[in-house]
Parts: structure tokens; sequence; C-alpha cells
């Protein structure tokens, strides 16, 4: 591919720029930022690694500047604020939305045919937001969290085996944060069920940590996560310029799959050179469809304060 453009300079985007650009994943990674000299500062300290970690990828930096980025074949959208303690959910949507509406307005006008992923928050919202601005085949726009989400699901089940996060397997659903569903039915470890490893108690406290994932970092170092979110993005980056076909939890546009219309919300998916090749529907017990339907509920109360702002009329 011959260019990926990371909107957000902050500390998601530089990162997710910095591991596209050590995978070698195309020509040029162009960085876009607001604020004058931070995209083309991080784009200049990560272009001095190349050597360093023997890559060939150009990064380049520029503020404001959205016809640098034409011809991209993948946009991530990382602008907006982080949500910071006591801030609540519907502050943080009306500030982040007119953010992700404009970023996305901008950067499709100079590549119509880009496929784009969103990493702002509130995530499900946010993309949601983006396919509205972006007025595009839905598979061609949706959200990354699945794979952060999960990657913080395997973690924690590694530390309570002392295993190898190499050798889980998991899979969760559902919106991104309280409303999350870990499946446990979906997870392994080497082959071996989870729920062979572990007992109810012990895998209900991970999944609450997992569920709290992000608030716990936010808790710990006072705003959000970044090394995780950033490669979570880089590895949905990958899957489509390698065109892998990965099974991935991506936030999918939905029009009928689990009963669910007119939502974005968290589901596996295949991942390829096309965006979402197919929304994977997985045989759900009562408790888990349960679960999911209440995570969509939460996702569209979010949506009425979207709905609300009349940005899209």
């Amino acid at each position: 591919m011959k260019k990926i453009t990371v909107i957000g300079a902050g500390n998601v985007g530089a990162t997710c720029a910095n591991v596209i650009a050590h995978k070698d994943l195309c020509r040029e990674v162009v960085i876009v930022d607001i604020k004058e000299g931070v995209a083309e500062g991080k784009a200049l300290d990560i272009w001095q690694t190349s050597s360093i970690n023997d890559f060939n990828t150009r990064i380049t930096g520029v503020t404001n500047n959205y016809l640098a980025t034409k011809g991209s074949g993948v946009i991530v959208i990382t602008s907006g604020i982080p949500r910071k303690p006591g801030m609540s959910r519907d502050d943080l949507i009306k500030t982040n939305a007119s953010i992700v509406k404009d970023v996305t307005e901008k950067a499709i006008r100079y590549s119509p045919d880009a496929i784009i992923i969103v990493v702002s928050n509130p995530l499900d919202v946010m993309t949601y937001a983006a396919y509205q601005a972006a007025n595009k085949d839905h598979k061609k726009v949706f959200g990354m969290a699945g794979i952060l989400d999960t990657g913080r699901y395997k973690a924690f089940i590694a530390q309570a085996l002392d295993v190898s996060p190499k050798d889980i397997h998991a899979m969760l659903m559902g919106g991104h944060g309280d409303s999350m569903v870990p499946l446990r039915r979906y997870t392994s470890v080497a082959g071996v069920p989870i729920t062979e490893l572990l007992n109810d108690e012990e895998l209900d406290k991970i999944d609450e940590r997992t569920r709290k994932g992000g608030g716990e970092l936010v808790n710990l170092m006072g705003t959000s996560a970044w090394y995780a979110p950033g490669a979570a993005a880089a590895m949905m980056v990958e899957a489509i310029v390698d065109d892998e076909h990965r099974i991935y939890p991506v936030c999918a546009y939905l029009n009928g799959e689990y009963n669910l219309k007119d939502i974005y919300m968290g589901v596996p998916v295949k991942l390829g050179k096309n965006g979402i090749e197919e929304v994977i529907e997985l045989d759900m017990n009562d408790r888990e469809k349960d679960m999911v339907q209440e995570s969509a509920k939460s996702i569209r109360e979010a949506m009425v304060v979207l709905d609300k702002m009349k940005l899209f009329e």
C-alpha cells in the first residue's frame, strides 16, 4: 500500500503510526494533528529509529494539511480528548463527535476510497458518527475496541494461570466499556476450555477487571492507555493491507445480525482488503444473548446523545 494516514498525534496515534512503520505495511505513514509541530516532531522521532529498528516506511507529520493524506488506503482516526476522571460520558460524546465528524469529512475528501478505522472514544458512538460523516459503505467504516479488550482479557488470564498469552484464544462482544460481554464458551488456553482451568469466581473477577480495564489505567496514570490501543489499531491495519482474513472482534455496523439493526457494536468479523468481509454470527445461549442485548441497549442510550446534537441533518 502506498499511504496510510493516522489522524491525531497523541499517545495512541503516535503509537499506532510507530507500529505500522515497524511492520513496513506501506511506503508512507502520514500523521495529522491540529497542534502545530506535534505531528512533525513525532514523525521525525519515529523516522530516526528506522535504521535502528530496520524499517523503510517514510513518516510524514503535518498540521491540519489534509492534502498530504491524499490517496490513503487506510485512515485511522484517534482524534478527540481522552476521558478524564469525573467527566461524564455525555460531555465526552458532545466534544468528540464534532471532532470526529470534522476530521472524517476532511480526510475522505482526499481519500474517498479509504477504509476508516475509528479509535476515538466513546468508541461505539464515535464509529457511528464517522460512518455518517463518511457517507460510504459501512463495511469500510468500523471501530477498534474488541482487539484491545480481548488483549486485556488474555493478559489477565495469562497472569492468573502463569502461562504465555500466546496460547490464549478468546472472544468478547458488545460495547467498549462496562457493557462488554466476555464469552467464556469461546475462550481457551492451547485448546483447553478456560472453564476447566479457572472457576466461576476467578473468571468473574477477570471479566470485571477487563470491563474496567480502561478506567484502571486512567486512575493509575491520570490519562488513557496508549500502547495497547495503538498496537490493536495497527493489527487491524495489517489485516487489511495484507488481506489476511483474520477473525477479530471489531466494532461493526449490524443490519440484522444478532437481531440488531442500525447500531455499531463489537462482534467477530473477517477482516481483509475490503474491510469487513463478513460478520460472523456465533451460536449463543440465552444468557449470552441477554448480555449482548443489554450491551446494545447501553450503546443506544449513548447514541441518543449524538442524535440530539443534530450534526448530520
